[in-house]
């Protein structure tokens, strides 16, 4: 007979968030590119929450060092990978996004694109004509040095023609071919987005070439990606890791195999950890000194912590699914108290931050909460920021 699996409890796991997701006063970073290899990418589908999820993270918040990694030093860059969702990352871990998931999707974004070209443009395509406009695009930002979507269209006309979506339905738009082959070039690592025109939560993007990522054997490649999301997120599931990857379950098991993964018993059901990592006094999960560090923080919209695992009850209870989600599965700004979701925020027209909880916090927590309301308003100074995806606690706040 086996032995029976170590077991994980929900307040081990909230316990590993203090320090292995930077949110605890104590555990926040130097530099952006540390908070983005803490949680493996940073989501930046909204341009505002990298800003939002770094500054959280960092011991001295302020938009200038987001900036200076993304535009600067561009020793972050967004690429479209785990579920078709774009991820800005270290140019270190890029190659194993890049070879793990960011390839493969962008093989689907080009055949769909094909498609949609031949079948719904209003001028002939085929992949030689698209291979012929791909050329004369890339030529003419390299020529530019950056560029947005509407200035490489006066060198390449082709870019102007436009295509159906969703023909005959009621929500039928038309789309310019540049606004869909730009971002094909980028998700093939050709391009990248460059500092946007107008203020940071801005996503009017001048496109620069970019050079290309090192390619890395696939099956290596996503157990490496498995083992730095274990590491920063386990224990987990079988489940969370194919949710947040958007992997196949035989990739998964593949992968989970691949690094030794270590079960442990979770009240949903068996997890994982990289081997000798099981919850107790191991690095990174604070020790007997930061257990009883109170935290709290104030996290966007789509942060990679809130949209880390596909089962999340043992940080966000059922009720309040509701309020903090909108339709899509989209979760919008939160408000954490040690590990578990309690409410959310929202920022009012005049510039105010403003939160609320959907349970009882009591004194403590609303003290340590109203400090990091005050400290992400210092930061933003006259910045707005408007989530892309609003929920109905977001919207009700700023009403």
């Amino acid at each position: 007979m086996s032995d029976p699996l170590p077991r994980v409890t929900p307040a081990q796991r909230r316990a590993r968030l203090r320090r292995r997701h930077l949110l605890a006063p104590s555990a926040r970073a130097a530099t952006v590119e540390e908070v983005a290899d803490a949680v493996v990418g940073l989501h930046a589908t909204d341009p505002a929450t990298v800003y939002l999820s770094a500054c959280a993270r960092l011991r001295e918040p302020g938009a200038g060092e987001v900036e200076r990694a993304l535009y600067e030093d561009v020793s972050l860059v967004k690429l479209l990978s785990m579920r078709r969702t774009i991820f800005a990352v270290t140019t270190e871990l890029a190659p194993v996004v890049g070879s793990s998931t960011a390839r493969a999707i962008a093989a689907r974004e080009r055949a769909t694109l094909l498609k949609h070209l031949r079948e719904r443009a209003e001028e002939h395509w085929d992949e030689a004509r698209l291979a012929e406009v791909e050329k004369a695009v890339l030529a003419a930002v390299a020529a530019r040095g950056e560029a947005t979507t509407a200035e490489v269209a006066e060198d390449v006309p082709a870019l102007r023609e436009r295509i159906v979506m969703a023909p005959g339905k009621p929500y039928a738009a038309r789309q310019t071919v540049g606004s869909r082959l730009l971002r094909l070039l980028a998700s093939d690592g050709h391009l990248r987005r460059c500092r946007p025109r107008g203020s940071w939560t801005s996503s009017l993007y001048p496109w620069a070439p970019a050079p290309a990522l090192p390619d890395l054997p696939v099956r290596e490649a996503k157990a490496e990606l498995a083992r730095r999301w274990l590491a920063a997120y386990g224990p987990a599931t079988e489940a969370d890791l194919k949710w947040w990857t958007g992997w196949t379950a035989t990739d998964t098991r593949r992968a989970l195999a691949d690094i030794g993964a270590e079960g442990v018993a979770l009240e949903e059901g068996t997890g994982y950890v990289v081997p000798g990592d099981v919850p107790g006094d191991m690095p990174g999960d604070g020790g007997p000194a930061g257990r009883d560090e109170p935290w709290a923080a104030l996290l966007p919209g789509l942060d990679p912590t809130a949209m880390g695992w596909q089962s999340r009850g043992w940080y966000l209870h059922p009720d309040h699914v509701k309020p903090l989600f909108d339709r899509s599965g989209n979760i919008g700004p939160t408000v954490w108290w040690n590990g578990r979701v309690v409410g959310g925020w929202a920022q009012r027209a005049d510039g105010e931050v403003v939160w609320r909880a959907l349970t009882d916090v009591g004194r403590e927590a609303a003290a340590a909460v109203a400090a990091e309301a005050a400290r992400l308003s210092g930061w933003l100074g006259e910045v707005r920021v408007t989530p892309r995806f609003r929920t109905p606690l977001e919207r009700e706040l700023t009403s």
